[in-house]
């Protein structure tokens, strides 16, 4: 069966007609490219079978959208005789994701508390065991948790982005990703506002205020910080090792939500050798839930001087000057880092501060394409109602693809193809306008990292590596097969 919509051609080959009974855990979907990434007028797609010993016994229907918002194509799959393949081809460069269902019966639910839990130990197992490489991240990490929920830990309310909608599978792939831009253009007066900006917090003195606290964590001292900003204050946790400095330093900034900040984060990084500054997204009590409105995202979104994400960009430049002016700081390695919105405030402030960070490592970051539901495609975090005049003027003043043009340093960032918090156009839109080397890392089975953290390994491992050699002095030279479309 052949079906056309727009510039779209898709290709449903099945080899059977008739249904019965099967999860979709009992197929196995295979690219026909094991990179996830095609050209052009390329064949994209999928072979898709039944697992060794299972017989189909069900019809399964399919959604197939580009850009997270725009539906093309639906329909059914019938494996009951033998396999289907899922093949498209575009004219243009897009993301692509298709989402399949059993037809006839409700989602799947979620797994108790005590399922997960079990289920996290067996992944665990079986990735030490199949993958030497990642043993000694996961005894490294003994409380990592590769399952949403419970493991202890809670994510907090982000707000706009809704929990993703349970489906049987979800598949990901890109047609040359490196060539998405954003919707909306660059303002005129972009730079000239961030300059005046930057200028006035200049001339704010820091007045740093390190208050010892005591920590559990051996070979290092860690600090409560604050310095004040224009307008706010920084708040956060410095970790700095015993052993003899100087250190290389980095700068971690924190996902979305309202919570109480994490000591350990830096306090593990400096048992390492960091000198580590763990940043705040708010100026708030850091051991706190409270203190600050929890749609701070929606706060003054309609004008650029009273937007909430002003405050935040400039206490996360105040807090890199900081690290700058300590002498405990080697003056050679400093490395911006975060995931979701950590990773969004990473790369506003290397391009906020060009020649000042030698390097930047970020995970599915949000805040990319601000605009992009009035280009058809699904908005990143924190899902600017741009339906408005005057947040659709605002945004991309505070859009990372406009920072990125700006990064001078070598980057390295992380995108989860079926990502429906940060969508990977939205990422690409972004990390596209660096001009110094880049490195992207792929992530064709991750949704956002807190929902598919077991899909993450290739970050985790990647990353892993990456401030290893950053630690002992080595230069971070990033693979740029994929940004540069090899």
């Amino acid at each position: 069966m052949i079906l056309r919509y727009g510039k779209a051609l898709l290709l449903l080959a099945a080899t059977s007609f008739l249904a019965g009974t099967a999860s979709a855990s009992e197929l196995s979907f295979v690219p026909l490219k094991s990179s996830g990434i095609y050209a052009v007028g390329e064949q994209l797609g999928w072979t898709v079978t039944p697992a060794q010993g299972i017989t189909p016994k069900t019809t399964y229907s399919y959604s197939i959208k580009t850009n997270g918002a725009t539906e093309i194509a639906k329909g059914f799959l019938d494996l009951s005789h033998g396999t289907a393949r899922i093949a498209l081809s575009f004219d243009h460069p897009t993301m692509v994701t298709v989402t399949i269902d059993k037809t006839g019966t409700p989602p799947p639910s979620q797994p108790t508390p005590a399922e997960a839990n079990r289920i996290n130990t067996g992944l665990k197992a079986v990735l030490a065991k199949n993958d030497a490489a990642l043993k000694p991240l996961l005894d490294k990490y003994p409380d990592l948790c590769l399952t949403p929920a419970p493991c202890g830990v809670i994510w907090p309310d982000v707000g706009p982005s809704p929990l993703p909608v349970p489906h049987e599978a979800v598949l990901g792939a890109a047609v040359e990703p490196t060539k998405i831009v954003p919707v909306a253009p660059r303002p005129a007066d972009f730079d000239a506002f961030w300059a005046g900006e930057i200028a006035e917090l200049a001339n704010v003195p820091m007045r740093p205020i390190m208050t010892e606290i005591a920590t559990a964590v051996p070979g290092i001292k860690l600090y409560k910080m604050q310095l004040d900003s224009l307008n706010s204050h920084v708040q956060g946790y410095l970790a700095v090792p015993l052993k003899k400095g100087p250190y290389p330093a980095m700068v971690a900034y924190q996902w979305a939500g309202v919570y109480p900040l994490i000591p350990g984060i830096c306090a593990n990084r400096a048992a390492e050798g960091w000198l580590c500054f763990n940043v705040s997204s708010h100026d708030m009590p850091l051991d706190s839930a409270n203190g600050t409105p929890k749609n701070y995202y929606e706060i003054g979104n309609t004008s650029r001087l009273t937007s909430y994400y002003l405050a935040m960009y400039l206490r996360d430049t105040r807090a890199l000057d900081w690290v700058r002016t300590l002498p405990s700081w080697n003056k050679k390695t400093l490395v911006v880092t975060g995931t979701s919105m950590g990773g969004h405030q990473s790369l506003v402030t290397a391009g906020l501060n060009p020649g000042k960070v030698t390097a930047v490592l970020v995970n599915e970051p949000s805040g990319g394409d601000t605009n992009a539901e009035l280009g058809g495609r699904k908005p990143a975090y924190p899902n600017w109602p741009v339906s408005d005049p005057r947040v659709a003027a605002t945004a991309p003043y505070f859009d990372t693809a406009n920072f990125a043009a700006h990064i001078t340093a070598p980057t390295m960032a992380a995108v989860g193809f079926i990502d429906n918090t940060c969508p990977p156009a939205s990422v690409f839109s972004a990390v596209n306008r660096i001009p110094a080397p880049k490195e992207i890392i792929p992530m064709l089975e991750s949704d956002h990292n807190n929902y598919t953290p077991d899909k993450q390994a290739a970050w985790l491992q990647r990353s892993e590596e990456v401030f290893a050699t950053l630690l002992h002095g080595g230069k971070f030279v990033p693979d740029e097969s994929v940004s540069k479309g090899k």
